[in-house]
């Protein structure tokens, strides 16, 4: 199918057209970046009404990068999908609210889509060499600033977490350690940039904790231990190092940036060295803004390497939130349809 696809579920206002799951049409990002920078974080409202006063004009721009010249381009579309959950949820009710609109205006279906398997699918976005390939069972790793998932993907469109954050996500992490060093909004990108300066020991240089989640901690049914992680310790460690050790200068931030950076990769690639073990898995698949990071990138192609599966990891533009991702798996028909999507509310704790 062609799908036009919606994404707000957090401070990116996002419209894409997506044909037979791969071929990208067009994809607008309207990002909100400068609007929660000066509070060092999204801001929950701003976001949402960002997103109201955007959104429209977006969907217009993305019909026609999709269709030029077309007199009639929503003509070209034949379904409607949107990110249902999970994120913000005043941020996805303006995105599913618009799309339910559509569908009804359009007399179109409406697809539901789960924005981390949207993540999963962004590495088969403009590929279409990928089709029919061998890649299944595979693993998943949806690595972004709201979401540190490991999931069990044993066919096209099948879904099983394995073990994710107990608290806090990788990119809050780096987003809390670049307030806290003084390096602005959003954190990663200057985290990784630092650390990329500074001389190959300095990945060693201070031993931060790995975020080991203990075999008797109380988890849901199915997620594994050795595949769960927290956070919320490593940056408590990072202020106690700081507070007692103050940075004089960039060489010594960049120091600090390269060993906190390296415990966020380690932990992940630990993980990822679990769960592949015995898995039987063909592939890796690898999405969410995270997936950037120039370490754990290194990282992931040794890991599968050493393991002998196919590492899929999405084109730079299809890493952060976007929707043509959202289009993608939608018009791949792995999406949730029928006449019960307009009854549907958005769900912000939409499992996987």
């Amino acid at each position: 199918m062609t799908v036009l696809g919606i994404e707000s579920s957090c401070d990116e206002t996002a419209v894409a057209v997506v044909r037979d799951g791969d071929e990208v049409l067009a994809s607008v990002v309207y990002s909100q970046v400068p609007l929660h920078r000066p509070y060092g974080g999204v801001v929950p409202e701003v976001a949402s009404r960002a997103h109201v006063e955007k959104i429209r004009g977006v969907a217009e721009e993305a019909l026609a990068q999709a269709f030029p010249g077309e007199p009639d381009p929503w003509a070209k579309v034949e379904a409607i999908a949107a990110t249902r959950g999970p994120g913000l949820a005043a941020a996805l009710l303006v995105g599913w609210s618009f799309a339910k609109g559509l569908a009804l205006a359009l007399g179109k279906p409406l697809l539901a889509v789960n924005h981390m398997h949207a993540h999963l699918w962004s590495v088969r976005l403009g590929r279409p060499g990928l089709r029919g390939a061998a890649l299944w069972p595979q693993l998943g790793l949806a690595v972004s600033g709201g979401h540190t998932a490991f999931v069990d993907c044993p066919a096209p469109g099948r879904f099983r977490l394995l073990g994710q954050t107990i608290d806090d996500a990788a990119g809050e992490a780096f987003d809390k350690a670049a307030k806290l060093l003084g390096l602005g909004y959003p954190g990663g990108p200057a985290v990784d940039r630092l650390a990329r300066s500074a001389p190959p020991e300095a990945r060693r240089a201070i031993r931060f904790p790995e975020g080991r989640v203990s075999a008797g901690h109380p988890l849901p049914e199915g997620w594994r231990p050795e595949l769960c992680v927290s956070f919320s310790g490593l940056k408590t460690a990072l202020l106690t190092h700081v507070r007692r050790h103050p940075p004089q200068g960039e060489a010594e931030v960049a120091t600090i940036c390269a060993s906190y950076q390296t415990a966020i990769v380690g932990a992940l690639t630990r993980r990822l060295e679990a769960a592949l073990a015995g898995g039987g898995y063909r592939s890796l698949a690898v999405g969410g803004g995270v997936s950037l990071n120039g370490q754990l990138r290194e990282a992931l192609g040794a890991l599968a390497e050493r393991h002998g599966v196919a590492l899929l990891l999405a084109e730079p533009r299809y890493c952060g939130d976007n929707a043509a991702m959202i289009a993608g798996i939608a018009s791949a028909g792995l999406a949730g349809a029928g006449e019960g999507a307009l009854a549907l509310d958005v769900d912000p704790s939409l499992p996987i």
